[in-house]
């Protein structure tokens, strides 16, 4: 490729802060693809494998091109995008509802779309959301590496991460909720029951909610002058399955807890059909705390105390959020968190002398 001896502008949406050190030209030669895919990225379009936007967005960076922003603009597509890491349990009905009832107040459509595992012929789920273009997105559980939010900053498609997989970076605007405070408060209850032996069974370790859940029961256990049994501290995948494999090896040890606090309502049911299985009555044998008092836990046999996570408060917070970006509406904080609450129905007891 042969450079140009005039320096080339970064297009319409974009400029060097450096003065233009590199041309396009230049930037594509190191990056070993052509001038067009450079400005492809640049600009924030669709139909570049992953690897080489990445590749091409850090020497943009590197070189001290940036994206000019001007006005919120309209969106075409009159679409609101919700992507879920794996769209999977009831847990993402809640989610849904929630986003729905700003959509709709807005006129927009809502839009699902999963992250896991989302590539096809090189592309990525973020090519899928730069082409529907949509007025806001909303990604549940999931973290964004930096040149997933280059890219949707290109284009100026607002986002907003719900319920945080990790420690999201300090620019990135999240909504969650006191997962520290719901877990300190499912196992004080237990405590106060009188339990002493007392189970976690929670998500993947590296998911952000699931240690916090499990660091606010080892607190609860210190504050009340019990030690932690590691063995009695275990973690799944949120899921009924886990719940019930993880539940029968506590509950078949010879010294088996009395209670369990599951790390969502969905894990509590397979915490459940390991009790029925193991001849266990629930709560005279055993008592039982979920968390996020999803419509189904009132319902379950007995009705499950769970610590409420108000899934489609939160939903409705990152939907009018995300929208309030788009139309560059600072919101006074980026990082909110509302508040857990523990409902107590028939699931917990005391334990049996």
């Amino acid at each position: 490729m042969q450079k140009s001896s005039k320096p080339q502008t970064a297009s319409a949406r974009g400029e060097s802060a450096s003065g233009g050190t590199a041309t396009l030209a230049e930037i594509a030669r190191q990056a070993g693809v052509s001038a067009p895919t450079v400005s492809k990225v640049l600009n924030g379009r669709a139909h570049v494998a992953p690897a080489t936007r990445e590749k091409v967005e850090l020497l943009l960076r590197d070189h001290g091109y940036r994206r000019k922003r001007g006005a919120a603009r309209p969106r075409p597509s009159g679409l609101l995008e919700l992507v879920f890491h794996e769209l999977i349990s009831l847990w993402a009905t809640e989610i849904i509802r929630g986003a729905e009832n700003v959509a709709r107040q807005e006129g927009l459509t809502l839009v699902l779309s999963e992250s896991s595992g989302r590539e096809e012929m090189g592309l990525s789920w973020v090519d899928g959301v730069l082409t529907r273009d949509p007025a806001g997105v909303i990604l549940i559980m999931s973290d964004l590496t930096a040149g997933q939010r280059e890219s949707l900053a290109s284009r100026d498609v607002p986002f907003v991460v719900m319920d945080p997989a990790g420690y999201p970076a300090d620019d990135v605007p999240s909504i969650g909720t006191t997962n520290w405070q719901g877990g300190y408060t499912a196992t004080r209850h237990l405590l106060e029951l009188g339990h002493r032996r007392i189970g976690v069974i929670c998500g993947p370790a590296d998911v952000l909610c699931s240690r916090a859940r499990i660091d606010g029961y080892r607190a609860a256990l210190e504050t009340g002058g019990v030690v932690c049994d590691d063995a009695l501290v275990r973690h799944g995948t949120f899921q009924t399955e886990a719940g019930h494999r993880i539940a029968l090896e506590l509950l078949s040890a010879p010294d088996r807890p009395t209670a369990v606090f599951a790390g969502n309502d969905v894990q509590a049911m397979g915490v459940y059909q390991a009790a029925r299985d193991l001849g266990l009555r629930i709560p005279e044998d055993l008592s039982v705390v979920g968390f996020d008092d999803l419509p189904i836990s009132g319902w379950m046999g007995p009705p499950l105390t769970t610590v409420r996570q108000p899934l489609v408060d939160m939903a409705e917070a990152a939907a009018r959020l995300v929208l309030d970006l788009g139309r560059n509406v600072q919101p006074t904080m980026r990082r909110v968190e509302l508040a857990t609450t523990l409902v107590v129905r028939a699931s917990t007891a005391r334990p049996a002398a």
